[in-house]
């Protein structure tokens, strides 16, 4: 079972996100039969099967192994991963682009980033898989708290100043051989981990 998998086809993003069928991924981090689902989530075998079956015919689900109980065979089935994420490639032609955002200040700018970095970073992975190679990737996640507005200008400007230097020393793009990297930054202010508490910005 993989930690994370990314939907990126339209029907089986439809299938993840239908109820009903999010509580059976849900509850398939281990194996269970269709009988044992029923009687967990209060809904008759039948319509468990006909879900299941939408589920395995997009992937999200597989056999586990199968029991036999008399002259009856019960097949187990798990989830194909852990948690899924749907790609901005589920979506066509309307998904986030951040060629299409003008402010690169803005919010709308870092999520058309963020989610540029699901469908590419995905298609490099399943390349990566597929040659039975590791994808080399980097990755920071930390937390900063700033006295004020002006700290954090003041620690913008030398992140950017910091970060351009590193590029001109590293940054060879006549050198056989080479590969283009990404580098991406981001910061946001955290929300708030209360719940009902309204989100602000400062």
């Amino acid at each position: 079972m993989l930690d994370v998998d990314v939907i990126d086809d339209p029907a089986a993003a439809a299938a993840a996100l239908e109820p009903v069928r999010s509580r059976l991924l849900a509850e398939l981090a281990e194996p269970a039969s269709a009988a044992g689902l029923a009687t967990r989530l209060g809904i008759p075998r039948q319509k468990v099967n006909y879900h299941l079956r939408a589920l395995e015919a997009h992937r999200l689900v597989r056999e586990a192994e199968t029991r036999r109980w008399g002259g009856l065979t019960e097949r187990l089935y798990v989830a194909t991963a852990t948690s899924y994420i749907i790609s901005p490639e589920a979506l066509g032609a309307v998904a986030a682009d951040p060629g299409r955002t003008s402010d690169r200040l803005s919010a709308s700018y870092l999520i058309a980033l963020a989610a540029r970095i699901v469908r590419e970073v995905t298609g490099l992975w399943r390349s990566a898989v597929r040659a039975e190679k590791r994808l080399a990737t980097l990755s920071i996640d930390t937390e900063i708290r700033f006295a004020s507005p002006a700290d954090r200008a003041a620690f913008t400007q030398e992140l950017t100043s910091s970060i351009a230097a590193l590029v001109a020393r590293y940054h060879n793009a006549s050198v056989p051989g080479g590969r283009d990297h990404r580098l991406i930054l981001m910061a946001y202010p955290k929300p708030t981990d209360q719940p009902g508490k309204e989100q602000t910005c400062q």
